[in-house]
């Protein structure tokens, strides 16, 4: 009878019994052409779990041109789907809000990865939502991705793919009975849900859809990838702070801010899809933040259908709208100090909206050689600061047109996704790229050879100002965090809303503005 012995501590050797199982594995691991779903089945105690773990265990190097196999071990027990979405999303440094979202935003990402990836999931039939879980993992077996490995005991249903290994270690194992599921906390106590496990809370609203729990039940769909990722009872009441809506039990907000007081931040407000006091702006494609002026203190919220929207940094209050013609979405925005306004369309071309007050001609001319300029070779982002217009392109250049002259740098490998620019002491350009670098560079200097900050995921949204303790860096990866650096040295904070992360800006005051499809959220640092 084959056992479910562990393996061995050194790791090296399957557990006993399972040798041919583990050959087969390994053989379907090294064949390119065998199927993207493997399936290790058999009867309780067989040894399934025990193999996955060494498999996990086992070092892998890639051959020479190619990164070593990365293999993720993600336990399905007691989960639903929402929570193995999550969980998975999580691990594979992507976004998704739902479990449908997860294999489109596979598909779509850019994150950098060095090789293959493998997911090892165990015990598909001890999952709480085992036939909703078997159709993600499913869905996912045919984005080409990635690999997958599942345990699933005979007699329960398997994921189905177009093509399946199967790799059967069935004996005559008697019943092994599953151990009970963690009840759910109390759903409707805001301390006893970021108290407990996320995934057991996520499992708890996603299956009692009878109670919206005075919105925290909403509140934790809408921000669930966040909560799954978050540090602590502190750090998830932030997020579930700031993913609440206006129509949430009042008593929530207050309970929730003390649980979050030892987090690096303060909400200051936040407004979401369905809002109406204020009124929700719109999902966010673009932010900026007024230079100065009679329209200091307003923020620039750009929405998919091109409509910028004005409104007040204090309380998100609308101010109006932005007069311009431009058609389709716009992808970057950047006002300058005299009013005017930048704006980048999804073809790469520049438009110029201009304020109240007039423009010094030297100003004019720039703008028009920069718009001529991007008619023949599109931008791909856009910033500007006083006599200077920055552009990045698809090839991982930075080019700054000013009046003095054009600078370039190409300090990225890949499209360039975002460029701000401070102006201070001594003006600097900041660019974030495809390459998930974050880069600094001084025009008519060489950038600066370390990056401000690096990760795995693309770079997707990057805004800079001056700041009462000096200019502050916001940055949004396409993993769904953000950070909020100090350009001088000090601490770096980071926060994840939940949703992906469209735009982020830093106000005059410091605060940190984070936009979703779905949200818009105002942040203070807290703390030293």
């Amino acid at each position: 009878m084959p056992s479910a012995t562990p393996s061995p501590a050194d790791g090296r050797r399957p557990a006993t019994g399972t040798e041919p199982g583990a050959g087969a594995l390994l053989g379907w691991l090294t064949d390119p052409d065998a199927p993207r779903l493997c399936l290790v089945t058999g009867a309780a105690g067989s040894g399934k779990t025990a193999l996955l773990g060494w498999l996990a265990a086992q070092a892998t190097r890639g051959r020479r041109g190619r990164g070593r196999t990365e293999r993720i071990l993600v336990p399905l027990a007691g989960q639903g789907a929402h929570g193995v979405a999550w969980t998975l999303a999580n691990r594979l440094g992507v976004v998704a809000r739902t479990p449908a979202d997860l294999g489109h935003a596979l598909a779509t990402s850019e994150a950098r990865r060095t090789g293959r990836t493998v997911l090892l999931l165990t015990d598909l039939h001890a999952a709480a939502e085992p036939d909703a879980v078997a159709d993600l993992l499913a869905g996912l077996a045919e984005t080409g991705r990635i690999r997958l490995v599942v345990e699933t005991r005979t007699g329960t249903r398997a994921p189905r793919a177009a093509r399946t290994t199967v790799v059967d270690l069935d004996g005559d194992a008697g019943p092994e009975p599953l151990p009970p599921a963690p009840p759910p906390p109390d759903l409707s106590d805001p301390v006893a849900v970021c108290a407990a496990d996320p995934l057991v809370v996520a499992t708890g609203y996603a299956t009692a859809t009878g109670d919206d729990h005075g919105g925290l039940r909403d509140a934790w769909l809408r921000a669930g990838q966040a909560l799954c990722a978050a540090d602590g009872p502190a750090g998830r009441a932030l997020v579930l702070l700031a993913a609440l809506a206006d129509a949430a039990d009042p008593r929530l907000r207050p309970a929730l801010a003390e649980l979050a007081a030892p987090a690096p931040w303060r909400m200051r407000w936040a407004r979401h899809r369905g809002d109406v006091s204020p009124p929700w702006p719109g999902p966010v494609a673009v932010l900026g933040a007024t230079a100065g002026g009679p329209s200091a203190g307003l923020l620039l919220v750009g929405d998919r259908t091109g409509t910028v929207r004005l409104m007040r940094e204090t309380d998100a209050t609308g101010e109006g709208r932005l007069a311009h013609r431009v058609q389709g979405r716009i992808t970057a925005l950047a006002p300058t100090a005299d009013g005017t306004v930048l704006l980048l369309d999804e073809r790469g071309r520049l438009h110029t909206v201009r304020g109240t007050a007039p423009r010094p001609p030297y100003l004019e001319r720039l703008t028009d050689a920069v718009s001529t300029t991007l008619s023949r070779h599109p931008g791909t982002a856009l910033a500007a600061i006083a006599g200077s217009v920055v552009v990045g392109d698809r090839l991982g250049s930075v080019h700054a047109f000013g009046v003095t002259g054009l600078h370039q740098a190409a300090p990225h490998s890949g499209r360039v996704t975002a460029v701000t620019a401070v102006e201070s002491e001594t003006p600097f350009v900041c660019s974030g790229g495809a390459d998930g670098t974050v880069r600094l560079w001084t025009p008519g200097r060489a950038p600066v050879p370390e990056p401000l900050a690096e990760r795995r995921a693309p770079v997707v949204a990057l805004h800079a100002a001056p700041a009462p303790g000096g200019p502050l860096v916001a940055v949004a990866w396409a993993d769904g965090r953000v950070e909020l650096i100090p350009v001088e040295g000090g601490r770096r904070r980071a926060f994840r809303p939940g949703p992906a992360v469209r735009a982020v800006a830093v106000t005059a005051t410091g605060a940190l503005l984070v936009g979703t499809d779905e949200s818009l959220v105002c942040l203070e640092p807290y703390g030293s």
